[in-house]
């Protein structure tokens, strides 16, 4: 597993994007599609962006919802816009 910094020290705000009008991006419990899902994120879901991991090929990035940081998890790195 690989450590990718996503930013400097704080968190980043970034913004869900690219999930479609009737998808929901997925908040799991680790970095992969092996753990579970916390809950579905819709596109324009603001995010605070923590440390990101590569996992088989795929950057994953743990956050926490800017409304509810107590809520954490992981979700793709292709999903997520800088804001």
């Amino acid at each position: 597993m690989l450590v990718a910094s996503c930013g400097n020290l704080a968190a980043d705000r970034s913004v869900v994007e690219g999930t479609g009008p009737d998808e929901l991006l997925k908040l799991r419990s680790g970095p992969g599609l092996g753990y579970g899902v916390i809950l579905g994120l819709p596109d324009g879901t603001s995010l605070n962006r923590h440390d990101c991991v590569t996992e088989v090929g795929q950057l994953w990035c743990q956050v926490s919802l800017t409304t509810a940081p107590q809520i954490k998890g992981y979700v793709s790195a292709d999903y997520l816009a800088t804001r």
